[in-house]
């Protein structure tokens, strides 16, 4: 009898040990955290224009480590469409439907040197609309290649200044325009069934169908005009601005961004302040743009247009969508302390250093961030936080920024082990 007491007590202790270990390793399981684990609070996202926006805002570790500052980069390459033009593509288009100026099946057209056109091709289909897009023909090719592939029609113009009717720009007004020209033709036509056209050449001559590149589109066009339209401001002052606000948790020192259209550094500055007036925004500013006379001086004009040597195209960077020579009515709402300039030499150097240090595969005007990031560093001192954005990847930049052939040529081969391009 005693033997099977002690079998008994025996098994009971066994049994006793494994529920104690069972809760401990489940009580391990449930507090370890994976990358790959999946919350069961999470829903999906109801389609792609519900994932825009929410981006992370990580610690780009190595400047960070090099300044003594938190430098903070707000990760705007991971929307659906690649890029921070994302939030403006979906902000536009929605209050355009919202007031009637565009219409499902309508044609959104816009003059862009890559990244709000990729992002208005992106999102446009998921509004029912359709894209043409003017792009300067020194873009980057594979901005055009990937246009087409997303459905947009593109129309590849010469880079002249702003005040030529062929400006991209201009020219993606005119577009919509013809857009609604022929969209009233099409009303006017109607078919013996009494419904209208569903394709505009019905209602067209020979002439006009070869002379005009929407001749399948029938329910107008809608310019997006991403310089003025204060849609683009709006989309950064709710939606990104108070993310960076909440994310940083309100323990942020300063802002700095590059301007093109103005939208995202007037937009989140402004909100930023309003937050708390103490938050120092920034600009910084490629060649051949004038922004930084106009912040600094209050006058806008370049180095060229001093020394008299304007060029017909005065941009003369590598990098792409940011730098201006006007003043929009986006940058207009921006509430700066201060800006800087910064060089190609020095955007590709940070590129270099970022994707060799961080992992960050960057596109120029994200790299031209980061140099403004450095010299905010450099001038507030150690100890501050400093956030900026990283506008889209280096996927866009292939046969420029990174192609080792054309920066030789233009003599930015990069050549720094470390930041000492900036006195680091």
């Amino acid at each position: 009898m005693a033997s099977v007491r002690n079998t008994g007590a025996f098994v009971a202790a066994i049994s006793m040990s494994m529920v104690l270990f069972s809760y401990f390793l489940c009580t391990y399981r449930s507090k370890r955290k994976t990358p790959f684990s999946l919350s069961k609070n999470k829903n999906p996202i109801n389609g792609l224009i519900h994932a825009v926006g929410n981006t992370p805002l990580i610690r780009i570790n190595s400047l960070s480590e090099a300044t003594g500052c938190e430098i903070l980069g707000k990760c705007e390459f991971l929307n659906p469409g690649g890029s921070v033009k994302d939030r403006v593509a979906v902000k536009i288009i929605e209050e355009a439907l919202e007031s009637g100026q565009l219409v499902c099946g309508g044609v959104v057209t816009e003059g862009s040197a890559g990244s709000t056109a990729i992002s208005l091709a992106t999102v446009a289909p998921a509004y029912g609309c359709k894209c043409h897009v003017v792009i300067p023909d020194d873009a980057a090719i594979e901005k055009s290649q990937i246009l087409e592939a997303l459905g947009a029609t593109v129309e590849r113009v010469r880079p002249v200044s702003i005040t030529h009717r062929d400006h991209y720009v201009n020219t993606a007004r005119r577009r919509a325009l013809e857009a609604n020209e022929l969209a009233s033709k099409s009303k006017k036509s109607e078919q013996i069934d009494g419904k209208f056209s569903d394709q505009i050449d019905c209602c067209m001559s020979d002439g006009e169908k070869k002379g005009s590149i929407f001749s399948s589109y029938c329910n107008g066009g809608f310019f997006a005009d991403q310089f003025e339209n204060l849609a683009n401001f709006r989309a950064h002052y709710q939606g990104t601005g108070p993310e960076i606000w909440e994310q940083s948790g309100g323990r942020l020192d300063s802002f700095v961004a590059a301007a093109g259209t103005g939208g995202t550094v007037a937009g989140i500055s402004s909100f930023l302040q309003e937050k708390n007036p103490n938050i120092k925004c920034f600009l910084i500013d490629p060649p051949g743009s004038g922004l930084f006379n106009k912040v600094t001086r209050g006058v806008m004009y370049t180095k060229e247009e001093a020394e008299g040597k304007r060029l017909k195209n005065p941009f003369d960077t590598i990098t792409e969508g940011i730098g201006i020579n006007r003043l929009t009515q986006n940058f207009k709402m921006a509430k700066l302390d201060g800006a800087y300039r910064g060089t190609d030499k020095e955007a590709v150097e940070m590129s270099r250093y970022l994707l060799k240090n961080d992992g960050l595969f960057l596109g120029s005007s994200s790299a031209m961030n980061c140099v403004g990031a450095v010299r905010v560093a450099q001038s507030l001192g150690p100890g501050h936080t400093i956030v900026t954005i990283l506008c889209d990847s280096g996927m866009r930049h292939l046969s420029k920024f990174y192609d080792a052939q054309y920066l030789s040529e233009h003599g930015l081969t990069p050549t720094a082990t470390g930041l000492e391009f900036l006195g680091i």
